[in-house]
């Protein structure tokens, strides 16, 4: 870092992915721990090409860091591939950014697409056409099942039909996921009453006393998931893909864990067809989750849908 008196300047490697992300956020903490008359720290993204989403941990993380010691963290000359990323997840309104340092392209460049921080999934349009028709199909088995699901949680629980909460997608990006609703009305209040079994960064409970009668069902045979066919077509979500965490669940990643939102999360995937009924540890649904991302293709998008409604008829078949 280049220091000026209380301003602070650093130029971001080419490359920041997570090799350079957990280095990075360990020496700015070092800084900001050190340096007690810094007022502003400026970062320089205008020759970084290449983020990932544990780059953007590190950058959220950074501006953490900043606000807990009252330091103006601001981006500064982002390139426009980055500029990309950070208007598809959002990460624009979160940030201080000087628009008027841009780093301009040459005439003849043209970004068409954010190829420097995402997955070949996510670029896909194979899997993205796979996506679509599946979640069309999906709609339309969801339309027919619509009005008794619709009863039963009525008639076993007066309130909402469906259930919406705020995820974290790609890069982490946040959208609202769709299911039919399987708890009480006010199950969001009740969550801190509840014991969370699980080790880790995520929460659950087998036997959740938020549940109702219908949910459990709905739960057991995986019905409750039917509206996020939506949210597939929309393309917030894959039809096959990682767990898709919650922001509180983000708060507590490390750097490394962020390499989990590289690609889109999915109503299924290795975690669906692999026990998730009995996953406790975090641990194991990261690995699980970079395994994916390491054997990904179209035939393994396939192979884990068709095993999907293999599990969905097993007995111990139920939902996250």
């Amino acid at each position: 870092m280049t220091s000026f008196g209380e301003y602070g300047l650093v130029q971001l490697s080419k490359n920041f992915t997570v090799t350079q992300a957990v280095a990075f956020k360990d020496y700015f903490k070092q800084v900001c721990d050190r340096q007690s008359d810094l007022n502003q720290i400026v970062l320089d993204l205008g020759q970084t090409t290449f983020i990932d989403s544990s780059g953007i941990g590190a950058l959220v993380g950074c501006l953490k860091i900043a606000q807990a010691h009252q330091i103006e963290l601001v981006i500064w000359s982002l390139h426009p591939q980055v500029k990309m990323a950070f208007e598809l997840t959002g990460l624009k309104d979160v940030f201080t950014i000087d628009m008027g340092t841009e780093c301009l392209l040459a005439p003849e460049t043209e970004v068409t697409e954010v190829s420097g921080t995402t997955h070949p999934s996510v670029r896909s349009p194979l899997k993205r056409l796979l996506d679509i028709v599946g979640s069309l199909v999906g709609l339309g088995i969801t339309a027919v099942l619509f009005l008794p699901i619709a009863i039963a949680i009525q008639i076993d629980n007066p309130g909402p039909i469906f259930f919406g909460q705020i995820r974290c997608g790609w890069m982490g990006k946040r959208f609202k996921i769709w299911k039919f609703r399987s708890m009480v009305a006010n199950a969001e209040a009740l969550k801190h009453q509840v014991k969370n079994e699980a080790e880790g960064a995520f929460f659950k409970n087998k036997n959740d006393p938020r549940v109702t009668r219908v949910g459990k069902f709905l739960r057991r045979t995986s019905l409750d998931e039917l509206p996020q066919f939506w949210n597939v077509l929309r393309g917030e979500m894959s039809l096959v893909g990682t767990r898709p965490p919650t922001p509180d669940e983000i708060e507590r990643y490390e750097i490394p864990k962020w390499q989990r939102l590289d690609v889109k999360p999915g109503m299924t995937g290795e975690w669906q067809v692999n026990g998730r009924s009995s996953i406790r540890d975090f641990e194991t649904v990261i690995q699980m989750d970079l395994r994916y991302q390491e054997n990904w293709s179209l035939l393994h998008d396939i192979k884990l849908i068709l095993k999907t409604i293999v599990v969905l008829f097993h007995k111990n078949a139920g939902a996250m």
